[in-house]
């Protein structure tokens, strides 16, 4: 029984058996040896050796490649070694981008980092503007995609003016005083504001009647500007022009038609004013009194006294009384010829002439060609100390009072020089020159 059971065993050839016997490593060299390659986020590709079945075996070569995003830190080629160890340790990290720059007045959130794939969005701080890509991200090369932002400040900053002004002028003014607080720019970025510029008049002007444009402009740092603006109206209430009477001057204060203003009014020589001297334009924007006219100067000689006789001359004429003891006597023709043939002048400069010729009771008195009775002529000789017996001139101004005295003859242009420098007689050359009245003949 146990000889049947030892029998297969014997059927055995011996080269078989000594096959067994041999170690695997001389027998069958593309046997397993190392251990076999994972990478993780990796791909790893092995040849076996020439004329072998293993890719593990000894002398196998394997190459590394990393998945996209992931670089190699190790040899890209490993050998399996005698030790039964590979020829290098190998990983596939994850690539990372540089570090993004922080842009100035802004900033970047990023998810995952800066890693390959990772996102980052960039933004910027109230008032400014990103300039550049928003949203870059990390690419395989380990570069950043788009171009780095920055955050610009283009927003203008803002002013706000007050609003539009209405004035209305004072009683005799043309202009308002006009006032206001000065605008504050506000800028949206840093609130750094570098200059501030005004258009027009200043607050706390005299502004003349009109619509005046008000601008105000800020600048920032960035040169954005902002304006704002505003307008001051002013007004000036009017009663309407008023005309100088004819053969009359006029003569206004302020503007002429304006409330509050004055108007003067006076007549040129030989005429007397009737009617409102002076008119003053009112608050209801109506003229005060009656309308002036210029009436021919009507000489009274039926008054019972000299002074009767000057007072109707009082701010009105000069009187040059020229007197002479007779009719004949040289000085007095050769004097009144003169003055005759300068009687544009005595008109301009408001000047009658009164003639007081002979000797009580026979005296004679002469307003051009009204005729004064004897004892009115004899009270004026009088009155003014004129001599009896001899040619004598009298200058007496609008006031009455006695100015000069000639005891010889005097020719117009003496007379004249003289008159035309005493105070009143100044104020009638402007109204004349304004009015253009000159002596013509």
């Amino acid at each position: 029984m146990g000889s049947q059971l030892l029998r297969p065993a014997l059927l055995l050839s011996p080269a078989l058996l000594l096959l067994l016997r041999v170690p695997p490593s001389r027998g069958f060299p593309d046997t397993p040896w190392c251990s076999p390659i994972k990478v993780k986020f990796g791909d790893v590709y092995c040849r076996a050796p020439q004329g072998g079945y293993y890719k593990t075996a000894l002398g196998a070569r394997c190459d590394i490649r990393c998945r996209k995003g992931y670089e190699l830190q190790g040899s890209s080629q490993l050998i399996c070694q005698s030790n039964k160890r590979w020829s290098d340790k190998v990983i596939c990290k994850q690539k990372r981008c540089p570090t993004l720059a922080m842009p100035i007045n802004g900033g970047f959130k990023c998810v995952d980092g800066a890693y390959f794939n990772s996102r980052c969005e960039y933004y910027c701080s109230p008032g400014y503007t990103l300039k550049g890509e928003r949203t870059v991200t990390c690419m395989d090369n380990k570069a950043w995609s788009g171009r780095p932002a920055s955050c610009v400040d283009m927003d203008p900053p803002t002013i706000k003016c007050p609003s539009v002004k209405e004035r209305i002028a004072e009683p005799n003014k043309l202009t308002v005083r006009v006032s206001w607080e000065t605008p504050e720019g506000r800028d949206t970025a840093d609130g750094i504001l570098t200059d501030v510029t005004l258009k027009g008049l200043p607050p706390g002007s005299n502004f003349p009647e009109g619509d005046h444009k008000i601008e105000y402009t800020v600048y920032d740092r960035a040169e954005n500007k902002g304006t704002c603006k505003f307008r001051v109206k002013v007004r000036v209430r009017r009663c309407g022009k008023l005309n100088a009477p004819e053969n009359g001057y006029m003569k206004c204060s302020s503007d002429g038609d304006n409330y509050g203003a004055t108007c003067e009014f006076s007549c040129i020589g030989g005429y007397e004013l009737q009617g409102s001297p002076a008119r003053v334009c009112q608050s209801n924007l109506a003229w005060s009194g009656t309308e002036p006219t210029c009436a021919a100067m009507n000489v009274n000689v039926g008054v019972r006294t000299a002074a009767a006789l000057l007072d109707q001359f009082y701010e009105k004429r000069r009187l040059l009384i020229v007197s002479t003891p007779t009719a004949r006597n040289l000085l007095y023709r050769l004097q009144l010829g003169m003055l005759q043939q300068a009687q544009c002048g005595l008109d301009l400069r408001h000047i009658t002439v009164v003639e007081l010729v002979g000797v009580f009771p026979t005296l004679i008195g002469r307003i051009r060609a009204k005729i004064m009775p004897p004892a009115l002529a004899l009270q004026l000789r009088l009155l003014l100390r004129i001599p009896l017996y001899s040619f004598s001139m009298v200058l007496v101004d609008k006031h009455g009072m006695d100015k000069e005295r000639y005891v010889s003859l005097v020719t117009p242009m003496a007379l004249f020089n003289l008159i035309d420098t005493f105070p009143l007689r100044k104020e009638e050359m402007i109204l004349q020159a304004e009015m253009g009245q000159t002596c013509s003949t």
